[in-house]
């Protein structure tokens, strides 16, 4: 089933069961007005998941304003929601304030102390545990963002959203370049979905828009996409995309499950799935602890 939110600036489309399954999350969470903190790659799209929940808000007339640090006009953002984007960006000697505008929804200006009704969201790419542990980051405000956690995979853990992600970006790009594509050739398929994908739904995007600009032809071929030959994925040498899918999935899944010596739920946890779908996952794709 193809999950498609199209409201507001951005768009979420997804077919993955791990992507429908932050989706419905996010129809929760956005009821609240508790603090949200988005975790996530470079590229997986952490900006247009905080715009969903604000849009599927209480707050949803009000203004959504993203910000990249704690020095700025706040009060913009009355009655809607504020984003911090890549908060670990924020000077640690500026993080107090933000810890007092969590706490007290006040903020200092020009001497005097201003209210204001905002929720707050923020997002990072990085690891931000490591960070407070070396006193990187202050503690109480990490704790303060994070009352409730949201991990965006990245796109190589999704394999089944290349195929539609590809499909919406192409015809966006056919009506920019005025170049007109029937669609991929299944080589150029084939070599997406063989693809790690290290900027993820950017890079895709601006693959297929590069793509878009020099190929000649009826269809996208996989000459046209210039990809990094350094990303592929060695192992996938199939020539069907379900092959293609199962076998993305199994080895990143593998690469999880070793990263958490094998513990099925932790794994879950880090691919934002139930630990039940995990496990018939393992089963389906035959991944075998290497002392079985």
């Amino acid at each position: 089933m193809l999950s498609k939110i199209d409201v507001g600036y951005n768009t979420i489309i997804a077919k993955s069961p791990v992507i429908t399954e932050k989706l419905e999350i996010i129809e929760q969470v956005a009821k609240t007005d508790s603090s949200v903190f988005i975790f996530g790659e470079n590229g997986v799209g952490k900006g247009v998941f905080a715009e969903q929940i604000h849009l599927k808000s209480h707050r949803y007339e009000k203004p959504f304003v993203k910000v990249n640090c704690a020095a700025v006009p706040v009060e913009l953002a009355d009655g809607g929601t504020i984003f911090f984007n890549e908060v670990c960006n924020i000077p640690l000697a500026l993080q107090p304030k933000l810890l007092r505008l969590i706490q007290e929804r006040t903020f200092e200006k020009v001497g005097s102390d201003i209210t204001v009704d905002v929720r707050i969201l923020a997002a990072t790419n990085r690891d931000i545990e490591k960070q407070v542990k070396n006193g990187e980051f202050c503690s109480n405000l990490y704790h303060r963002l994070n009352v409730f956690p949201l991990y965006i995979p990245p796109l190589r853990q999704r394999p089944k959203d290349i195929p539609y992600l590809a499909d919406i970006f192409l015809k966006e790009f056919i009506k920019e370049t005025q170049n007109n594509f029937d669609g991929f050739s299944r080589q150029a398929m084939e070599t997406m979905l063989s693809y790690s994908w290290p900027g993820n739904i950017k890079e895709l995007k601006n693959c297929v828009e590069r793509a878009c600009v020099i190929g000649k032809g009826s269809l996208i071929e996989a000459n046209d996409l210039f990809l990094n030959p350094s990303s592929f994925i060695p192992e996938c040498t199939s020539r069907t995309l379900k092959t293609a899918e199962n076998i993305f999935r199994s080895r990143y899944i593998r690469q999880v499950l070793e990263e958490n010596n094998w513990n099925q739920t932790e794994t879950a946890k880090v691919l934002g799935i139930q630990r039940t779908y995990l496990s018939r996952l393992i089963k389906e794709l035959e991944i075998n602890h290497p002392k079985e």
